[in-house]
């Protein structure tokens, strides 16, 4: 579909509404993920901090993030370089104002990346679990939703400059996954790690295990569903897929977590002598990552290879910046969304039949975005607010866990909490 083409036929409308309401449940996984691979006594916290995500997300992008992203074919402001008309940002009405709220493609964008952009909010709480404040992650959401988010939506999405240059993501590999990675690299750099994980004497990281692993495997099955409804409403919406094409859309998405989740496996197995079930799980998220990007254009082979490759990066990725970078991510989130999507934007451009002999170089120009103005943009305006107010909670409210320091109640009232002592510095 094309926003600027004649309204689509209410076969595709009804098929794009259906994949629609099937993203909530990638939003409701990744809550569960985050809450399973954190500790017990922030349980609650954690999925708080998910619900509030959404919600500010919501509001920021209705506020002010669609003004920014638009559509292609809207309003906007170009500026001119070397005698060419670039797109830069979209010029729409604060509030939604002047939208028909319909079923025209336009409309059914805004509700794709109302859902896009909460998902996108959940990755950075991985990254600080059991030390970001709640209003802290509240204004770090408004920021992500309400600029960054959009601002390279519209480049890719919107008609920008990426777009131009042939950029091409069907489903959000670099604006979703990408720019909440990259944010979640930025919110662990700005907390510092969790106090007991790395010795002042140096040596290995301590191995703080997530409280519930049933809830982390089982909402990988619910992350699956709500990504092929997210691939296949994006496939539609912004790479002009026809109906028949969600075959290949769903099939694409599976291979590459199936693939992914059987590395993760593989490797640990052979590393460790068992399979790990967080890496594992980390793993068949990273390929769901890893798909978004190029579902549509994938042959079955490149994806399930997409696939095979994410899930090796991400039990890599995971140890290296655990050891190497001392970036405490409980949950994995550059690994699992920063790497995976951008492994995926580029397998697009070197693996898919895009038509295009310059594909690889638009995406690895989409990638270098990322990386030169996406995350030094996010780590600068989380710098900022950690400056105006601390985003990390208080060394008691840590020990004492976020459930009781910010809630007043524990999520386990039932159940003794251990208070983790032996990890203290």
């Amino acid at each position: 579909m094309n926003p600027s083409a004649p309204p689509p036929s209410e076969a595709a409308t009804v098929l794009v509404l259906a994949c629609l309401l099937l993203v909530p449940l990638a939003i409701a996984g990744l809550a569960l993920i985050n809450t399973g691979l954190g500790r017990s006594r922030s349980a609650s916290h954690a999925m708080l901090a998910a619900l509030c995500a959404v919600s500010v997300a919501a509001a920021a992008y209705f506020v002010c993030g669609f003004a920014i992203q638009g559509f292609p074919g809207g309003p906007a402001h170009t500026i001119t370089a070397a005698g060419k008309q670039w797109n830069w940002i979209a010029a729409q009405p604060l509030f939604l104002r002047g939208l028909a709220l319909d079923a025209s493609p336009a409309c059914l964008i805004l509700w794709l990346q109302l859902l896009s952009v909460a998902l996108a909010a959940l990755i950075p709480l991985g990254a600080g679990l059991d030390r970001w404040r709640l209003g802290a992650a509240s204004a770090s959401t408004a920021l992500l939703a309400g600029l960054v988010y959009p601002l390279f939506a519209h480049w890719v999405w919107g008609g920008g400059w990426l777009a131009q240059i042939g950029f091409v993501d069907a489903a959000g590999g670099a604006p979703v996954q990408a720019v909440g990675g990259l944010t979640a690299l930025a919110i662990a750099w700005i907390l510092g790690p969790r106090r007991g994980k790395y010795s002042s004497e140096g040596g290995l990281p301590a191995a703080i295990p997530g409280h519930n692993a049933v809830l982390v495997l089982f909402a990988c099955f619910l992350v699956w569903t709500g990504w092929l409804g997210l691939n296949g409403a994006g496939a539609m919406l912004f790479g002009g897929a026809p109906v028949g094409a969600l075959v290949r859309v769903g099939l694409n998405t599976t291979l590459s977590a199936a693939m992914a989740g059987l590395a993760a496996a593989a490797i640990t197995r052979a590393r460790f002598g068992r399979p790990d079930a967080s890496l594992c799980a980390n793993g068949w998220i990273g390929g769901l990552a890893a798909s978004s990007a190029g579902c549509l254009f994938f042959t079955p082979a490149v994806a399930a290879l997409a696939g095979l490759v994410a899930g090796a990066l991400v039990v890599f990725t995971v140890e290296w910046l655990d050891i190497y970078g001392e970036i405490d991510d409980p949950t994995g989130s550059v690994s699992v969304h920063a790497i995976g999507g951008i492994w995926g934007v580029l397998a697009l451009g070197f693996f898919a039949r895009s038509g295009s002999p310059v594909q690889p170089l638009a995406q690895i120009a989409g990638v270098a975005t990322l990386l030169g103005f996406v995350l030094p943009l996010a780590y600068s305006l989380n710098w900022l607010l950690d400056r105006l107010s601390p985003q990390r909670v208080a060394p008691e409210g840590e020990r004492q866990g976020l459930d009781l320091h910010e809630l007043g109640a524990g999520a386990y009232p039932e159940f003794v909490i251990h208070r983790e002592d032996f990890l203290q510095r």
